[in-house]
């Protein structure tokens, strides 16, 4: 645990200027650390996912990712092959059980086994009050947001297993610590989803199988821009941001990293706070 501690600050104090994707990419030496590890990320077609997608490559996993909409997969897919990493994606829609299927298929046919699953997808369909969301509303959100990484890592459990030293990483929210009104029962389900990594930690320990959770505060990515291009919300958060800047996609790519790298292998069940400031005592 103190070693996490110890470690989160040095990614969150880097300096914000020049963190574009591109210019992190150009100038960081790649460790290597997770060389002929496979990764599965999901959402990871731009922000936090593609961030998290990129360090892991650059630390010499094969890395697949995954969106909705195929012309965000190529384009994403493009960009990192054309960085020299070993990447490749497929369409996933992980509230659909045929595309979550679709992709540990993909993963086992070209890879035959996976080390590392993050599970970044996510959606938000209503921005408003939680009484104010309808059963379809609730439903899609439970279903991508809580439902689907327990259930593609089911489907993944046994390839994890006889891999050996397998790690999973679940992406919460701020918001299931210091709720927003605007965010109704998304908050809900990222508070769902710390419970989620406790549970899956004890029974995935004996499997030799970590699983942590990353919990994002505001990161500058277009998920989030209803509350970070809300200058009233952003000068009422800065009371509480220690670090007085918006976070990057970066710095939370370095911590997943970390959580799957042999450095972390005594960790497990933890939701680490990336967000310049802690929420809790």
């Amino acid at each position: 645990m103190l070693r996490a501690v110890a470690w989160v600050p040095w990614s969150l104090c880097r300096p914000s200027a020049g963190l574009s994707v591109r210019m992190h990419s150009s100038v960081r030496a790649p460790k290597r650390v997770l060389a002929d590890r496979v990764a599965v990320v999901t959402g990871s077609t731009a922000g936090i996912g593609l961030a998290i997608a990129r360090r892991l490559a650059q630390d010499g996993a094969n890395v697949v990712i995954s969106s909705r909409k195929q012309q965000n997969v190529d384009r994403a897919v493009a960009a990192l092959q054309a960085e020299g990493l070993s990447v490749m994606g497929t369409v996933c829609h992980v509230g659909k059980a045929e595309d979550r299927e679709r992709l540990v298929a993909t993963v086992l046919e070209r890879w035959g086994g996976i080390d590392f699953l993050v599970c970044n997808a996510a959606v938000n369909p209503l921005v408003g009050s939680t009484l104010g969301a309808s059963e379809q509303v609730w439903d899609k959100i439970l279903s991508v947001n809580v439902k689907s990484p327990a259930l593609l890592l089911s489907l993944l459990l046994p390839h994890m297993e006889r891999r050996g030293s397998a790690a999973v990483v679940l992406v919460s929210s701020i918001s299931a610590y210091m709720p927003q009104v605007e965010l109704g029962a998304y908050n809900i389900s990222k508070t769902a989803l710390l419970g989620l990594t406790r549970t899956l930690a004890l029974e995935l320990a004996p499997r030799d199988i970590r699983v942590n959770c990353l919990v994002p505060g505001l990161i500058e990515t277009d998920f989030s821009k209803v509350l970070h291009k809300n200058k009233a919300f952003w000068n009422l958060f800065k009371e509480n941001q220690k670090l007085q800047r918006i976070g990057q996609p970066e710095d939370c790519a370095g911590l997943v990293a970390f959580l799957c790298s042999p450095d972390a292998s005594y960790i497990t069940g933890e939701s680490i706070v990336v967000a310049g400031f802690s929420p809790r005592l």
